[in-house]
């Protein structure tokens, strides 16, 4: 039986490896943590396994190679460009077929929201540092170190993270507690969004530009109702199929197996 793998971690993989389940391939799901399979919320049949770790390049090789993984879709979050790199060096190392999944994204209305856009968390940073009023940064625990060179940060941010305990503790660590931390799983609503950007009386909404299945149009219309200034980081340039695309890829993969 031909055997595929799917990194994951996105609504995308989940999507399409329960597009495969109970055909004639072993589907194995790569992601990097517990709480990352929980979010999958694929449930494993007799075709659909799911890997739980972080791999590097040469572990992906390696990986390829123990399984005899025939083919092998990157459907990982768009802001993971690293994972991306890894995965797409280690096919062409094993010479592994391979097809990236890029998020489907919508035009977005900007009227009647201020936006400001900024290529980087370290440039949202820079820009927030001559302003006034609350913060709300959701753009992951990973980062959150950066909003720390923010004058009086523990008083004007509010994070919203992962509820995980690796992402909570980093950001104690850092000084975001109480009040000033929210833990909880996205994508979330206009409504959850506007009624938190109300509560903490927030002026500047930091945002990653996540696409339909991150939610981020939910924050712009929050944004716009509520008033908030939205600093969006801009999606990284990517170049590879559509869901749908990917789907129809894999369809015709199995076809042939």
């Amino acid at each position: 039986m031909k055997r595929i793998l799917i990194f994951s971690g996105t609504t995308e993989g989940r999507e399409l490896a329960e597009s495969l389940r109970d055909t004639k391939v072993d589907v194995i799901v790569s992601v990097a943590t517990e709480y990352g399979k929980e979010c999958m919320d694929v449930e494993e049949s007799s075709n659909i396994t799911v890997h739980v770790g972080r791999m590097d390049e040469v572990q992906i090789c390696q990986f390829i190679r123990e399984n005899q993984i025939a083919f092998v879709v990157d459907a990982t979050h768009p802001f993971a460009a690293e994972v991306t790199r890894n995965v797409e060096k280690a096919c062409t190392k094993t010479d592994t077929e391979y097809v990236r999944c890029v998020r489907d994204w919508q035009g977005w209305e900007e009227r009647g929201v201020h936006v400001i856009p900024v290529d980087s968390v370290a440039q949202a940073v820079e820009t927030l540092q001559n302003t006034t009023g609350n913060i709300l940064i959701s753009t992951g625990s990973k980062e959150l170190c950066e909003y720390t060179k923010i004058s009086d940060y523990q008083q004007r941010c509010y994070a919203r993270v992962l509820s995980t305990r690796s992402s909570v503790e980093e950001s104690i660590r850092l000084g975001f507690e109480g009040r000033h931390l929210i833990a909880m799983q996205g994508p979330f609503s206009k409504e959850m969004n506007l009624a938190l950007l109300n509560d903490l009386n927030v002026r500047y909404f930091v945002t990653k530009e996540s696409g339909k299945s991150g939610g981020f149009l939910e924050k712009v219309q929050a944004a716009k109702e509520s008033g908030a200034v939205l600093v969006v980081i801009g999606r990284p340039i990517e170049i590879g199929k559509t869901p749908k695309d990917t789907k129809k890829i894999i369809e015709n993969w199995v076809r042939l197996c």
